[in-house]
């Protein structure tokens, strides 16, 4: 949830990523791009959710709540990638809106106004809020801030009341969808029979000797397959080969990379720019007028790194000092001045173990004492600190080891910066410190240091310019003039001695063209703009320039062969190759015989304890149908016919079975049943409701 600038400066409250955290609870995912086109009539039609059309306007409003809640949140526009997440929780949302809103009105769910009210300021606050609303110095959360903030609200404008109110709609329907996840999910239940299934699976044993004949025993060459074979195997597996809209590529990449003119040319600013900053009385002015990099001028604490550009360069800085020009792997040149060092605010780095006492009565806090001297002594005698603070500490620093980072002495409550300021050495302090939050334990990592730095630091980067931009593009513009088909496209491309790059099955909604990124306006090119053959005018990306060509299109459905050549040729193949070894095994009556048929690619192993649960062969890998074969064997030394696995092939000998043995009670793995199914509710749910609801895409037209 997002909280308005001047509320957040009142209260202090970091609750901004409250209400993006909860989207992605409620929609669950990730989403898309820019660049939008408003078109009329029919043709307004972004997709269909549950048989109801999903126009351009209502997308977009649902995208620019979004965009509001997010720059709430930060203060600033989206990027192109954030803008893309933005897209798809919207559309994310809208399915939700559509398919859930549905079943909460057939079950009766609702949120009341008490409860909504008990969740945002009562006994029983939301996570979210919670998770945000935390003292820096325990960890904990803090009540105070939150009735701060709430206070404010009196205070804050129409806009950011009805965004508060937004934000309320948001945490009722975060509950909504958790009271829906845990009705079906506490509905899951393991019947007997069910665990007494589980029990057989995971106790049935067999010892088995297996032989394994990998396909490349068989040369691919000695494989014919025709395109029939190949399309009547994609005809019978459509399943297999569902695919979603689809093109394939050709594009020529004309790069944007600085000439050796360009690089003499900064290197000449970056030195003469040295100089100036290595006279200057006013470094700060100079270097952040000057400089294209961040941080133009900072000053360093202690606990705070030099810059690692000086360090890795310099062994040790004076004041006053100018270092550089030096190269980056950021392919930028940058100098740094050193210029002043003082004693300031003294810092110092802890970490401790927070004990907390708060809300306890008297005899509370002395039980909690009591277990905190015990944890010290435990400390004492040899227990790690980091492992004690994981298991013990009560506030947010537990996760990093207790670390509290480095801080000065006003930072924290005054008992526990009185005792650590007053310490000579670093270590465990061997007493507990009592502050207003509970007991502490503490350990000092670093003692106080007063030294501070300001450093001047002017970065320039070493980029194309615009002479060279220009050139690249003439190249890229007349090569795209010249071609006015694919085979122009083909032959100019050989002719100037442009390589053509093939970018296959690209789908709709991709964002990049096999490893340019960015490329979503190419795409939405090939599947709104051209035609087979049709060659692109030019594409500007990062730093390349594109002219692509629309070599062939694909409709969602099953895939063509062309889309599938690849895959449905090494089944087909591997199918063949099965039956041929499996001829070449036949009548052999032992697996060492079989053995002799492929001794250079065969192998024979034993497995002693194949479990019936199991879907792997040690030594061979993923297959399943071996280890169903196996404990379908009857008697000692039956060997099985050849298994075709996606690896290979597979012959098995029974050596002995040991079946599970009988107990009474299958309650445990009823139960285990129970809560393995009851953990993928939520998210089988939604698909389900999604795959009833026939979702149509087809926002890759606009965005």
């Amino acid at each position: 949830m997002a909280l308005i600038k001047t509320i957040r400066q009142r209260t202090g409250l970091a609750i901004g990523v409250i209400a993006v955290g909860l989207m992605f609870f409620i929609v669950g995912g990730d989403i898309l791009s820019p660049n939008s086109t408003l078109l009329g009539g029919s043709a307004n039609k972004v997709g269909e959710i549950a048989g109801e059309s999903i126009s351009y306007e209502e997308y977009v409003r649902k995208i620019e709540e979004i965009r509001f809640t997010f720059q709430q949140n930060t203060g600033r526009n989206p990027s192109e990638n954030e803008l893309f997440s933005i897209r798809e929780q919207a559309w994310q949302a809208l399915i939700v809106d559509k398919v859930f809103d549905k079943q909460y009105d057939a079950l009766g769910l609702t949120v009341s106004d008490a409860e909504l009210v008990d969740m945002v300021q009562g006994k029983n606050i939301i996570a979210e809020l919670r998770q945000q609303l935390v003292n820096p110095t325990t960890g904990e959360f803090d009540r105070e801030q939150l009735i701060s903030f709430l206070q404010s609200l009196d205070q804050a404008g129409p806009e950011q009341r009805a965004f508060w109110a937004q934000q309320e709609q948001l945490f009722a329907k975060s509950r909504l969808r958790l009271k829906y996840d845990n009705l079906l999910a506490t509905s899951e239940y393991a019947t007997k029979a069910e665990g007494r299934m589980e029990h057989k699976l995971a106790n049935s044993l067999a010892d088995i000797d297996h032989l394994f004949i990998p396909f490349y025993a068989i040369s691919d060459t000695s494989v014919k397959v025709s395109d029939a074979e190949l399309k009547s195997y994609i005809s019978k597996n459509k399943d297999k080969f569902k695919v979603s809209n689809a093109a394939d590529l050709d594009y020529v990449a004309f790069d944007i990379l600085p000439s050796s003119e360009d690089s003499l040319n900064v290197i000449n600013e970056i030195r003469e720019l040295t100089e100036q900053l290595r006279t200057s009385a006013m470094d700060s002015v100079f270097a952040l007028r000057n400089t294209e990099g961040a941080g133009g001028f900072v000053t360093l604490r202690p606990g705070d790194d030099l810059p690692s550009t000086l360090t890795s360069n310099v062994g040790s800085v004076e004041v006053g000092e100018t270092y550089g020009p030096f190269l980056t792997n950021r392919s930028t040149y940058i100098t740094h001045k050193v210029s002043a060092q003082y004693d300031g605010t003294p810092r110092m780095r802890a970490r401790h173990i927070l004990f907390s006492t708060e809300g306890l009565s008297e005899d509370g806090k002395s039980e909690v004492r009591t277990n905190a001297q015990n944890v010290l002594k435990e400390i004492q005698d040899g227990l790690a600190f980091g492992t004690a603070a994981a298991q013990y500490g009560q506030d947010g620093t537990a996760q990093r080891g207790g670390d509290l980072g480095w801080f000065a002495k006003e930072d924290f409550v005054e008992e526990f910066a009185n005792v650590t300021y007053a310490v000579r050495n670093t270590g465990l302090i061997p007493r507990l410190v009592e502050t207003e939050y509970g007991f502490h334990i503490i350990d000092v990592t670093d003692l106080p240091k007063s030294t501070h730095y300001k450093i001047a630091t002017i970065e320039l980067e070493l980029g194309p310019s615009d002479a060279t931009r220009n050139e690249s593009f003439r190249k890229a513009d007349m090569f795209a003039a010249n071609s006015s088909n694919s085979k122009a496209f083909v032959e100019n491309a050989s002719k100037e001695g442009y390589r053509v790059i093939q970018a296959n099955n690209v789908d709709a909604f991709a964002r990049n063209l096999n490893n340019l990124q960015n490329a979503r306006e190419i795409i939405r090119w090939a599947f709104n703009d051209a035609s087979i053959g049709k060659v692109s005018t030019v594409f500007e990306l990062d730093n390349t320039y594109i002219v692509a060509s629309l070599r062939a299109k694909y409709d969602e459905g099953t895939a063509s062969l062309d889309q599938v050549r690849a895959e449905v040729l090494m089944q087909v193949r591997n199918e063949k190759k099965a039956e041929m070894i499996a001829s070449k095994l036949a009548g052999k009556t032992s697996l060492e015989d079989m053995l002799a048929v492929f001794p250079d690619a065969g192998s024979l192993d034993n497995t002693p304890d194949l479990r019936l649960s199991s879907s792997v062969l040690p030594g061979v890998g993923f297959a399943p149908k071996a280890v169903g074969a196996a404990f379908g064997l009857k008697t000692s030394g039956e060997i099985s016919k050849p298994i075709h696995e996606d690896v290979g092939v597979i012959v098995l000998k029974l050596n002995s079975l040991t079946p599970a043995t009988e107990i009474a009670d299958f309650t445990s793995f009823q139960r285990q049943l129970a809560q393995n199914a009851s953990q993928r509710t939520a998210y089988m749910i939604m698909m389900a409701l999604e795959d009833l609801a026939n979702v149509k895409d087809y926002r890759y037209k606009f965005f």
